[in-house]
């Protein structure tokens, strides 16, 4: 069987998640690059080692990660890697589970491959443009909850507006509370704040394959490989609920676009 392009995102994936794995839980360099923003060695041991491998398969694709300093280069690249080498590094700090490895290729602002290598959890997220979601072997599909209330938020509490809401676990990475939409164990994830494209191009795809509506909180869409390389939150639902959630959030969403 020939490999594909997917196929080959999916091993180096797979092999930057065995080395997360292997330090995972030991005592390594850890510092804050701003207060509230932990990074650790770990964090730049994977982005060189996607950088180069990711590099060889594409040698013209741009690059944007959390981990390296931007280069505005990537703006005239039809196509581009976004990155987070550990997103939800604080669970990863902490030997908690909610951490994975975030590979994007976006094409023409577009995410076409999105992968989240998962191994604390024993999870291998994959998706192409086109070919669906899966979760190991598993194909996913969005739950088709179609009433607001009640919906499912990955939370650890809810703001007294949003108690209308069902919680249900958090893992500290954005890119794996958005994956249970897609997996159908979560029906919303809504952030209400300016973010960066490598928390949620790989997991937008997911979403998106498995039936989610993907938005920035505003309800727009989310172009990726920007020049600032952010979003203005990031809304992902059940359809039937995707409209509802917006109007929900949309004075919240109001209030902080400003900068």
């Amino acid at each position: 069987m020939t490999e594909t392009l997917a196929d080959a995102v999916t091993a180096i994936a797979a092999d930057a998640g065995r080395v997360a794995m292997a330090r995972f839980g030991t005592d390594f360099k850890r510092w804050e690059k701003s207060p509230g923003n932990p990074v650790c060695e770990v964090d730049l041991e994977l982005d060189a080692m996607l950088r180069e491998r990711l590099g060889a398969l594409l040698p013209e694709a741009g690059w944007l990660s959390e981990e390296t300093v931007d280069n505005a280069d990537r703006l005239g690249a039809t196509r581009a890697w976004v990155v987070d080498p550990i997103d939800g590094t604080r669970d990863y700090l902490r030997g908690r589970k909610g951490w994975a490895v975030s590979i994007a290729l976006v094409e023409h602002g577009r995410p076409v491959i999105g992968i989240l290598e998962a191994p604390a959890r024993g999870e291998r997220w994959r998706a192409e443009a086109g070919k669906g979601a899966y979760r190991n072997a598993d194909r996913l599909r969005v739950h088709d909850r179609a009433e607001l209330v009640g919906a499912r938020v990955p939370a650890n509490d809810l703001a007294k507006a949003d108690r209308l809401f069902e919680r249900v676990h958090q893992p500290n990475s954005i890119a794996l509370r958005m994956a249970m939409v897609a997996a159908g164990e979560a029906d919303l994830v809504a952030t209400v704040r300016w973010g960066h494209e490598w928390d949620i191009a790989a997991a937008t795809l997911l979403a998106s394959e498995a039936g989610a509506v993907v938005s920035d909180a505003t309800g727009a869409p989310i172009g990726f490989n920007s020049p600032r390389g952010d979003a203005y939150g990031v809304l992902v639902a059940a359809p039937g609920i995707h409209a509802a959630a917006v109007e929900h959030v949309r004075e919240r969403a109001a209030a902080g676009m400003k900068r």
